[in-house]
């Protein structure tokens, strides 16, 4: 069985790390905050004191940090590139710029060790329940090796490409929709609330209809519950996500509408609210109109 490690156990990392454990995998890992350390050790993890320590202890490392730089300074450096054997492979899980997974790609020349580039959806839930959608970039005989360790924290794998970067820019096509179907769902919802819409009723039409999806059914729930914090999907993510697809399409010069839409109501929810999570957004145009979208008690 390979030995796994995981640095950053956080919303995401946290899930990552119980399902590999639970499929039977040793799995050591590291995170800044102790408290998550402390957390990941009573769910059967081994605690590490640095990322090199990570990689001189498996054979395959989750990276799910938050941005590139965090990413270039676990794997490069004094990092897993130190520690790690030949035939080894990072999942470079986190979202960042393409352009900074190929230069990590370009860092671990000459190491021996593989890189898959493989981003994931499915936010919180998705990594808890083991059910998270990978879109992997990588030579098909590394992926075809590490299979096993991706089945353990995911639902469905898609094949994007060999090419490093290839997964990352996936990702970020995928999260100018994601933007785009939150802001729209967010914007309804204030509709209906100035318009005197019944909340549940408003909640059984969006699900039963063609516009349902996990995205609309999690928003509007959280929305009319009024749960703005804590609920696994902090506004950081979604506004670094959609910052990433913008620079993406102005490197390409691919006009992004609605995504620009999306990406600048994030801009004012992360300013007024940035200690909470992706549906405080919605309280911005409700303030504005001053309606709420409330469940009747």
């Amino acid at each position: 069985m390979k030995k796994v490690g995981v640095i950053g156990i956080g919303n995401m990392g946290s899930g990552l790390a119980k399902n590999l454990i639970k499929a039977g995998f040793e799995v050591c890992g590291r995170d800044l905050l102790p408290h998550r350390m402390d957390a990941f050790a009573e769910m059967g993890g081994y605690k590490m004191n640095s990322s090199a320590d990570v990689g001189r202890n498996a054979d395959a490392v989750f990276v799910m940090v938050m941005t590139g730089d965090e990413a270039k300074e676990v794997i490069l450096g004094d990092g897993l590139i130190t520690t790690m054997k030949a035939g080894s492979v990072i999942l470079l899980t986190a979202t960042i710029n393409a352009s900074e997974a190929r230069e990590i790609d370009q860092g671990l020349n000459g190491s021996d060790i593989h890189l898959i580039d493989s981003p994931v959806s499915g936010g919180y839930p998705g990594a808890q329940a083991g059910t998270l959608t990978l879109m992997a970039a990588g030579q098909n005989e590394v992926l075809d090796t590490y299979v096993d360790v991706m089945d353990a924290v995911s639902g469905t794998i898609h094949r994007v490409g060999t090419d490093i970067g290839m997964g990352q820019t996936v990702k970020a096509c995928l999260q100018s929709l994601i933007g785009s179907i939150f802001s729209a769902t967010f914007e309804a919802s204030v509709l209906a609330a100035q318009a005197g819409v019944d909340a549940e009723v408003l909640q059984k039409v969006f699900n039963t209809s063609s516009a349902g999806s996990v995205i609309t059914r999690t928003s509007l729930e959280n929305i009319i519950d009024r749960q703005f914090n804590d609920t696994g999907s902090h506004i950081s993510t979604m506004y670094k996500d959609l910052t990433i697809s913008m620079d993406l399409a102005r490197e390409l010069g691919v006009p992004l509408f609605t995504a620009s839409m999306a990406m600048q109501l994030f801009q004012a929810g992360i300013t007024k609210y940035p200690d909470s999570d992706n549906w405080s957004v919605t309280k911005i145009t409700e303030e504005i109109v001053g309606a709420e979208l409330k469940r009747q008690n």
